[in-house]
């Protein structure tokens, strides 16, 4: 039977330690323990083969074969009451809870040169260079900044951070580890929970109001305990300066009116696990030309007064949207979608009309014919009160039609 790579694994490692091929049974050991296991290798320590001296084994070659039919009586005073095929299979079934680190390097994000502090961000970023371990929930309108200022606050404070995309299917596996197969071996790899726990990171759950109720398994977590992780046995304590962030277009309460689609209520015990809520909006109007100006800046380009132009044009559209005049909203992100496409096309209507081709026809047309009134010159307020008479004429109208249906009835 050849070796398995993490044989070859260890006896490279071995080797390399001790710069000899005789070990003690405490060498055997103390390598086997950088593999998370107790214990000397039984593949070595029960082959009668690899014995040269009590307690001293003779590492075997990287190309060698273990031979099966090889079997010691007594190893150091044990009865062998296993094949050394058996064993052999015992130790990797053992060596299936070798633990693996799914992220590796520098987690600390980078700064955005575009990015513009508003609204809660200095709140934020206090909470995040305290290091205290205090979970934040961050709600808001999609495309608005909440993920953004995280990040930017953890590039900022130089802080660690993994951030993890919440779905609907996301369940236990995912968030704290599973095995998985790796080099041909079954090996337990931690999740993205459990990597922030042990560096101390800070864990951004991104989305979180698409979970379902087996987000619940980190209810412990949020209190600032341990977790246990069942299936292999192993308590994990938090370490200094692990946080938890978590974003949402809802409160956890689901969406009434169907714009957040396949969001849910979550569970009650769990939201109570946030000490504090903060409600984000969009930036205000000269804060988000500054994003624009900034965007455009990175790619060499300046447009102040298109900057301007789309910010008054998103402005009346979220009027109209909170008054319940439209069912779409345009956000701080697409706005910033639209300056991108913008420094490709060099064209201000063609970059609209593709940045809001996502939209149904009759709302995408309403709001490209929109744009062409404040690039006429027409401001928010002007448009604003077109819009109210609008309405008072079409309410004058309905009224009208209603009385004659009436006469006619009559």
């Amino acid at each position: 039977m050849s070796l398995n790579t993490k044989q070859k694994e260890f006896i490279q490692i071995a080797k390399d330690t001790f710069n000899t091929d005789v070990l003690t049974t405490a060498q055997l050991k103390q390598i086997n323990q950088k593999f998370g296991l107790k214990s000397a290798p039984q593949w070595i320590t029960k082959n009668a083969n690899y014995k040269v001296g009590k307690s001293q084994f003779k590492l075997p070659s990287l190309d060698e074969s273990i031979n099966t039919d090889i079997l010691s009586d007594k190893v150091d005073d044990v009865p062998v009451v296993k094949t050394v095929a058996e064993n052999v299979q015992e130790e990797i079934k053992t060596e299936a809870a070798y633990v693996v680190s799914s992220l590796v390097g520098n987690i600390v994000p980078k700064k955005d040169a575009t990015f513009v502090s508003f609204g809660n961000y200095k709140d934020l970023k206090s909470i995040v260079s305290s290091e205290k371990f205090y979970p934040v929930f961050i709600t808001g309108l999609s495309g608005n900044g909440k993920t953004m200022g995280i990040t930017q606050a953890c590039a900022e404070t130089k802080r660690e951070l993994v951030r993890v995309n919440i779905t609907i299917e996301t369940d236990e596996d995912d968030l704290l580890g599973g095995y998985r197969l790796k080099d041909g071996d079954t090996v337990w790899q931690n999740g993205p929970v459990i990597e922030a726990m042990q560096r101390g990171a800070v864990l951004l759950l991104d989305e979180i109001d698409l979970a379902s109720n087996k987000i619940m398994c980190l209810q412990p977590i949020l209190e600032g305990n341990g977790v246990f992780v069942k299936k292999i046995n192993k308590f994990v304590s938090p370490q200094p300066g692990f946080q938890v962030f978590a974003t949402a277009n809802t409160k956890g309460q689901g969406s009434d009116d169907g714009k957040f689609i396949g969001t849910n209520v979550l569970n009650e015990a769990f939201l109570e696990r946030f000490p504090i809520t903060f409600e984000q909006s969009y930036p205000k109007p000269s804060v988000e030309e500054k994003i624009l100006q900034n965007v455009l800046s990175s790619s060499g380009k300046s447009d102040n007064e298109f900057c301007k132009k789309l910010v008054t044009w998103a402005d009346v559209i979220r009027k109209t949207y909170f008054d319940g005049g439209v069912d779409e909203i345009i956000s701080t992100r697409r706005l910033v979608h639209i300056v991108q496409a913008f420094t490709i096309f060099n064209d201000r209507l063609k970059s609209i009309e593709l940045c809001t081709n996502r939209f149904d026809d009759e709302t995408k047309n309403s709001f490209v014919d929109l744009y062409t009134k404040v690039d006429s010159g027409a401001t928010s307020d002007q448009i604003m009160e077109e819009k109210s008479a609008s309405d008072l004429q079409e309410s004058t109208n309905d009224a009208n039609d209603s009385e004659a249906n009436d006469e006619e009835v009559i």
